[in-house]
Parts: C-alpha cells; sequence; structure tokens
C-alpha cells in the first residue's frame, strides 16, 4: 500500500526538527549558484552532543577523492550499534544542519551517526556528482570533462560499499538495520538506482526530486522493470519527495532566455511531471518494499534538499526505534 502525507504529516516532530524553518519565501526563490562555497557550519561550532571525524578515499588512480565526515553521537553506543543517516551531496547536507538539530537528534535514545558523503572540495555542491550519481551518460556529453560525463554510479555505489563503508564501521559501530540513505536531485537519481541494484545495502531509500528525466527516463524502462521482476528479499521502505512547484512545472523564477536553462528544461519535459508519485504507486505493489510519497505545497527544485533532508530525517529515525 502507498503511504501519501501532505504538508501536514509528522506535525509534531516536523515542528520540533525545525523543518518550518525552510519553507519561507526568499528561499523558494533561491537559484542555484554553482560557485557557493562551504562556509560556516556546525563544524565550526563549539557541540557537545556529536563530534566530528573526516577522511578522504581516493578515486581510483585519479587524483580527486570523496571526502567523508562523520558526525558521531556522545552517546553509549546501542548494544545492536547506532541508526545512521548516509547523506550524498556532503557539503551541501552539512550546511542544512544547525546546533538545535543536532541537539534534538542527540536527545533520542539511540541518536543516529550523521554520514556526509562529499568530494574532497570546498563547494557546497561539486560538479563531479553528476559523473557519481548518474547511471548512464548523456548522449552530446563529450564536450564535457570525464568526471561530469555520467555513468559512475556503479564506481561509485562499489567504492561506498567495500571502502567506504567498511572505514565508516571501524569508527563507530553501525545498527545493520537501521540504515538510512538519502540524495537529491542526481542524488534521489542514485538513491533509487541503489535501490534497484542494491536494494539490501540500506534499509531506507529516500529519494527527494529524483532526476528520473536523467536520458530521457531511463531509469523507468529497463531498470525498473527489472526490479520490479526480481523484488527484494527483507522488509525495505522507501520514500518519494517532491516540491509542490517542481510537480506544476512553475519556473517563473528562472532565467528562461538562458540556453543552458533552456536545454535543462527541455531535458526535465522527457518524463512527465508526475513521474514520481506514479513511481511511488507502483513500488507500493511490491512485496516487502513499503512505499511512500510526500508533497512540499510550493517548494521549488532548490530548497527540497533541506525540507527533504529534514523529512528524511523525521521518517528514517522516528519510524523505528533502535534501543540502547
Amino acid at each position: 500500500m502507498l503511504e501519501r502525507f501532505t504538508s501536514r504529516g509528522f506535525a509534531p516532530l516536523t515542528l520540533a526538527l525545525g523543518l518550518l524553518a525552510f519553507w519561507s519565501t526568499p528561499l523558494m526563490a533561491q537559484q542555484h549558484d554553482p560557485a557557493r562555497t562551504l562556509g560556516h557550519t556546525v563544524l565550526d561550532e563549539p557541540i557537545q552532543v556529536y563530534r566530528f571525524e573526516q577522511f578522504d578515499v581516493a578515486h581510483g588512480d585519479e587524483a580527486r577523492r570523496w571526502r567523508v565526515t562523520l558526525a558521531i553521537p556522545e552517546h553509549p553506543a546501542p548494544a545492536a550499534g547506532f541508526p545512521a543517516v548516509w547523506m550524498l551531496d556532503g557539503n551541501a547536507a552539512l550546511m542544512a544542519f544547525d546546533t538545535d538539530l543536532l541537539e534534538t537528534l542527540a536527545e533520542r535514545p539511540a541518536p543516529p551517526v550523521l554520514v556526509f558523503l562529499g568530494h574532497a572540495s570546498e563547494l557546497r555542491t561539486d560538479p563531479r556528482r553528476r559523473g557519481d550519481y548518474t547511471f548512464t551518460a548523456l548522449d552530446g556529453d563529450d564536450t564535457l570533462p570525464p568526471e561530469q560525463r555520467g555513468g559512475g554510479a556503479e564506481a561509485f555505489l562499489a567504492a561506498l560499499e567495500r571502502r567506504i563503508r567498511p572505514e565508516v564501521e571501524r569508527r563507530v559501530p553501525l545498527a545493520p538495520n537501521q540504515q538510512t540513505l538519502w540524495g537529491h536531485s542526481l542524488g534521489g537519481l542514485f538513491v533509487l538506482y541503489t535501490l534497484y541494484t542494491r536494494p539490501d545495502a540500506f534499509n531506507h531509500y529516500a529519494a527527494a526530486s529524483p532526476s528520473l528525466w536523467w536520458h530521457e527516463g531511463a531509469l523507468l524502462d529497463a531498470p525498473e522493470r527489472v526490479f520490479l521482476a526480481k523484488g527484494v528479499s527483507q522488509p525495505t521502505r522507501v520514500r518519494i519527495t517532491l516540491g509542490g512547484a517542481e510537480r506544476a512545472r512553475d519556473h517563473r523564477h528562472r532565467d528562461l532566455n538562458d540556453p543552458r536553462v533552456q536545454a535543462h528544461l527541455a531535458r526535465i519535459t522527457s518524463v512527465p511531471a508526475d513521474a514520481p508519485p506514479r513511481l511511488a504507486e507502483r513500488l507500493a505493489e511490491m512485496a516487502n518494499l513499503q512505499a511512500s510519497y510526500r508533497e512540499f505545497p510550493g517548494l521549488g527544485h532548490g530548497p527540497m534538499l533541506n525540507a527533504s533532508l529534514r523529512d528524511a530525517l523525521e521518517w528514517g529515525l522516528f519510524t523505528q526505534e533502535v534501543r540502547p
């Protein structure tokens, strides 16, 4: 059965996490700035309830590296290990946290480990994400640097499973049945790709504003058919979220005279505007897979990053408890 939630779903928990603070008019008009840097974050704050650690993982033989930032609770580890939320676009996700949110999470009986998966870069969103989060390359991408042409999802997922996760588990014990993977936009596409190809890698999959338009909706074709036929072997949950302005395709804040914007909007229209909720409905028919869909009225693509991350925290952590 498909679960649907309105903007008032989980209202007490949403208020506790401060989600409504991100639904302001200025944020709704925010445009993507590719040059925006990390700036001041909770890493620079004197926080008592979490400690932070970082490590880098080399990308094969190339000079570039993935950077993993861990927020580890200053709390006795539960017998089963800590729940964990793994977040793509690690720098952007890190900027969505503040001290109040960390203190709220620390009050839980089993506070979560927060795993920020990013690149060794000071950019809020690194352009190399395009390669890491997509499972096939777009046609006509030969003018871009190799790391931005797309098609690197399998390599990144292999690194995540074989190199990054073991290092995280060496540093902090994790509860194997309480692992949430969250991603926004291309990150949301990667979340679904991981669900389709490694459904046992995580327990909860939160795909925010997933870029289902990638390669003319290729994920909705053969990958989905194979996944639906194969099924999942253990209870798994998937959450798909979308902004109301995204579904309405409200582009009033975009520069429609910009050729790059025009090309991007043309790609987006390769799939129907209601593709995310329709996908959730199809997934809800599967055995062992609990699917839910939530739409955020009035929110556009950019503001959905913060809103969906807060939603994923309450959805992945508050629904089920890991006891200390």
